[in-house]
C-alpha cells in the first residue's frame, strides 16, 4: 500500500469508540444552520448583549463599558453576513448536487432566533430537522448549548412531538474544515517570510499561534466527559484535545505540501467573566509579549483555529489587539482567514449533511486525527451544564424533538404552533 493510500485509509477508518454514538441515516426534508448571532447596528448592541448575558443580572452600565469592539465597528458583528453567505454556499451545493433540501437559518442570541425558525420550518410543512452549527469543537458552548436552545425553543413554540430535530458531529478534524486552514497557514508562512526578508532578515526565527475561544476550566474538563467515554484526553479536555490534534494536523499537511515549517502553540482568546473564575491560558497577547521577550522571534502566523467564519473576537481580538500587540514589540505577523465560505469548507458541510441523510448518503466518515469521527449522538450527560439540566436533542438521554405523525411532502403543513417570542433561551 502507498503512502498516500495508507493516509487515506488512516482518514477514513470508523473509529471504534465513536461508532456507537452514530445514527442510521433518515428521510430529512430540511436543514438548519444554526448559529451565535450579533448585531447589526448601534441600536442593537445592548440589547444584543442582554441576551449573551441573560440570567447574569449584568448591569447596562458593564454591558456599555465591553461594547467597544462593537461599537468601534459600527455596531455591527461581521457573523450575520458571515452566516447570509454560508447559507447561500450550502443552498448553492447541495442545488450542484441535485439534493432538494431547503436551508434555515436561526440564532442563539439574534434575529433570526431559533424559536421562531423553527415556527417557519414547521409552517413551511417540514418534519425531520438536520442542524448545522457554526461550532466545529466539543464542549458546553460550542455543542450542548445549541442543543438545549433546540430542547427549549421546541418546548416554547409547542413543537416537541411535532418537530423531529438532529444534529450533525462535531466537525473540528472534517477534512472541509481542516484543509482551508492548510492553505491559510501555509500561505501565512510564506507572507511573514516575505514580511521578513523585506526587513532583511529572511532566515529569522517564526511561531504560529494556533488561536481559540478561551472557555472557563471547570467547562474545559467537562468537555467530552461523559457516561460510557472510556477515553482519556490530552489535558484532561476534549475541546483541548481537539484543537491540540487538529493542529499538529495542519502542520503536518503543511509540511508535507509546501515545505514550510515553524514551531506552534495553542493560545486562547476572548475571555469574559469573574476574574476569580480560572480560564484556560495562555492568552494569545500574553504569549506574544513572552515570545517577544525571548529576543528571538521575529514573525507570528496568527491561526483562528477555533473559529468558522470571521466575526467580532476574530475581527477584534486577533485583527486589531493581537495585531497591534505584535506591532508593538515589532514582530512581522499576518491572521489566517477562518474557512468562512471556501469552498472546501462549503463541500465539508454538505458532505456532514449527506453523512446522515438516506438519499445521497455518505457511508465515509473522513476524519483527520485519531480523535474522530465524533458522535452524531452525544453520550448522557456530555458537556455537562453546570448551571442546572435542560432539555436537549441529538443525544442518548434526549427527552425532547424526536418522534412525530409521518409527513408526506405533498401534503399540507399541520396547525400553527403559537409563534415564539423574540429572545434568547
Amino acid at each position: 500500500m502507498s503512502s498516500l493510500e495508507s493516509q487515506a485509509s488512516e482518514v477514513t477508518a470508523v473509529n471504534p469508540v465513536t461508532e456507537a454514538g452514530r445514527m442510521a441515516p433518515k428521510e430529512y426534508d430540511a436543514v438548519l444552520l444554526a448559529s451565535f448571532g450579533g448585531p447589526e447596528g448601534q441600536d442593537d448592541v445592548i440589547p444584543f448583549l442582554r441576551n449573551v448575558t441573560r440570567g447574569r443580572g449584568i448591569p447596562d452600565e458593564r454591558l456599555e463599558e465591553v461594547s467597544h469592539h462593537y461599537r468601534a465597528n459600527g455596531g455591527i458583528s461581521p457573523i450575520n453576513q458571515q452566516n447570509r453567505d454560508l447559507k447561500a454556499g450550502i443552498e448553492a451545493e447541495l442545488s450542484a448536487r441535485g439534493i432538494g433540501l431547503p436551508v434555515f437559518w436561526g440564532n442563539r442570541n439574534w434575529d433570526p432566533y431559533i424559536p421562531q425558525t423553527l415556527q417557519d420550518v414547521y409552517d413551511a410543512g417540514h418534519r425531520k430537522v438536520l442542524m448545522v452549527t457554526t461550532s466545529a469543537y466539543s464542549c458546553y458552548s460550542s455543542c450542548r448549548q445549541y442543543r438545549e436552545d433546540i430542547g427549549l425553543a421546541l418546548a416554547e413554540t409547542g413543537l416537541d412531538g411535532k418537530l423531529e430535530v438532529d444534529k450533525v458531529r462535531q466537525y473540528f478534524d472534517h477534512p472541509g474544515f481542516v484543509e482551508p486552514f492548510v492553505e491559510g497557514t501555509a500561505a501565512g508562512l510564506a507572507d511573514v517570510r516575505a514580511q521578513l526578508a523585506a526587513a532583511g532578515t529572511p532566515d529569522a526565527p517564526v511561531h504560529i499561534l494556533f488561536a481559540t475561544h478561551s472557555i472557563p476550566t471547570r467547562d474545559a474538563e467537562a468537555a467530552g466527559r461523559s457516561e460510557g467515554e472510556p477515553r482519556q484526553f490530552a489535558e484532561d479536555s476534549a475541546y483541548v484535545a481537539q484543537h491540540l490534534a487538529t493542529g499538529a494536523e495542519v502542520i503536518r499537511r503543511v509540511g508535507e505540501e509546501s515545505g514550510l515549517t515553524a514551531p506552534w502553540s495553542l493560545v486562547y482568546q476572548s475571555r469574559s467573566g469573574a476574574p476569580h473564575v480560572p480560564w484556560l491560558e495562555p492568552d494569545i497577547n500574553d504569549a506574544i509579549e513572552e515570545l517577544a521577550g525571548q529576543g528571538v522571534i521575529k514573525g507570528i502566523v496568527i491561526v483562528p483555529l477555533g473559529f468558522v467564519s470571521d466575526h467580532m473576537e476574530v475581527v477584534w481580538d486577533l485583527d486589531t489587539e493581537a495585531l497591534e500587540t505584535c506591532r508593538n514589540f515589532g514582530i512581522a505577523a499576518t491572521r489566517v482567514p477562518t474557512p468562512g465560505t471556501h469552498r472546501k469548507f462549503v463541500g465539508g458541510i454538505v458532505d456532514l449533511i449527506c453523512e446522515r441523510t438516506a438519499a445521497n448518503n455518505i457511508a465515509d466518515r473522513p476524519h483527520v486525527t485519531g480523535l474522530g469521527p465524533w458522535y452524531d449522538v452525544c453520550r448522557p450527560g456530555c458537556c455537562s451544564n453546570f448551571r442546572g439540566e435542560k432539555p436537549t436533542i441529538a443525544g442518548a438521554d434526549t427527552t425532547v424533538g424526536t418522534g412525530h405523525d409521518d409527513y408526506a411532502s405533498d401534503s399540507p403543513a399541520g396547525p400553527a404552533a403559537p409563534a415564539a417570542g423574540q429572545e434568547a433561551l
